[in-house]
């Protein structure tokens, strides 16, 4: 996954929320495009777009932008920085068994997960779904354990990259068909009417659906929020693959030479490029 790209109104005070308090550099300032990350590898763009309005409660769009830390020392230098910074803004933690997350909302409302991953020889599949659960994290317990003293007045620790992306849909029959049966991800995880897990390469997940919040939502307008989903394939001759597969299927993809970019069911705006 690339970065996710973030419309914002107050960019000063987005600013502040993913550089200071999650720790990323700023890799990049055009005035009105900020790209954040670690690095030199972007996570988050942020676009003043003051013009836009908030979205609804149960629309469609971003449910978390999922920040996936080196190491468990990295992840509680981060998760200490925030709690810190805006102690508000923690919603909270949970154990995932192939993970440790963090849940917070940014100062505009978009879902902030910080997590680290387990080796992936802890994981366990059955049948082709990757088993998760949502156990109890302590976070102070977490922060006792990992915290050190270096890391607190400088909370830099380490890479960090977006994990997986999860957005909120309208109903995952419809996620299911666009972004397994036609963009090609595998299916991992399926919560039956509620949610969907997709990966590529075994990962537990790349992107998730869920309609928790957003059952039924149609299209989104043009809102304060997500701005687009960035996917990087390998090569040229899977963009290619890529590109030929949503042509068969009538999926409208737009193609300036080096991407293609294309809408999901609810106007999420998708784009994936070549690696190389």
């Amino acid at each position: 996954m690339g970065p996710v790209t973030l419309l914002v109104a107050d960019l000063d005070a987005m600013i502040a929320y993913y550089r200071d308090a999650v720790a990323l550099e700023v890799l990049s300032d055009a005035g009105s495009r900020i790209t954040l990350g670690r690095d030199g590898n972007p996570v988050v763009i942020l676009e003043h777009s003051p013009a836009l309005k908030h979205a609804g409660p149960h629309d469609a769009g971003l449910f978390h932008t999922a920040i996936l830390f080196e190491t468990e020392r990295a992840l509680a230098a981060s998760v200490y920085s925030v709690s810190q910074r805006f102690p508000h803004s923690f919603t909270g933690s949970s154990d995932h068994l192939v993970s440790k997350a963090f849940y917070f909302d940014d100062p505009e409302g978009n879902g902030v997960e910080l997590y680290w991953d387990r080796d992936r020889s802890q994981w366990s599949w059955t049948h082709g779904s990757i088993e998760m659960s949502t156990l109890f994290l302590d976070p102070n317990r977490f922060l006792q354990e990992n915290l050190t003293e270096e890391v607190v007045d400088n909370p830099i620790d380490g890479g960090a990259t977006v994990g997986h992306v999860h957005l909120a849909v309208g109903d995952t029959a419809s996620a299911r068909d666009f972004y397994v049966e036609r963009l090609g991800f595998e299916q991992t995880i399926e919560m039956p009417g509620q949610a969907l897990f997709v990966s590529a390469g075994k990962y537990h997940h790349h992107m998730a659906m869920n309609v928790w919040n957003s059952r039924g939502a149609g299209r989104r307008s043009r809102t304060l929020g997500l701005g687009l989903v960035d996917i990087v394939v390998p090569g040229a001759d899977d963009l290619g693959a890529l590109t030929e597969r949503m042509a068969h299927y009538g999926v409208a993809t737009r193609d300036d030479g080096q991407s293609i970019t294309f809408d999901d069911p609810w106007a999420n705006q998708i784009s994936v490029r070549s690696a190389r």
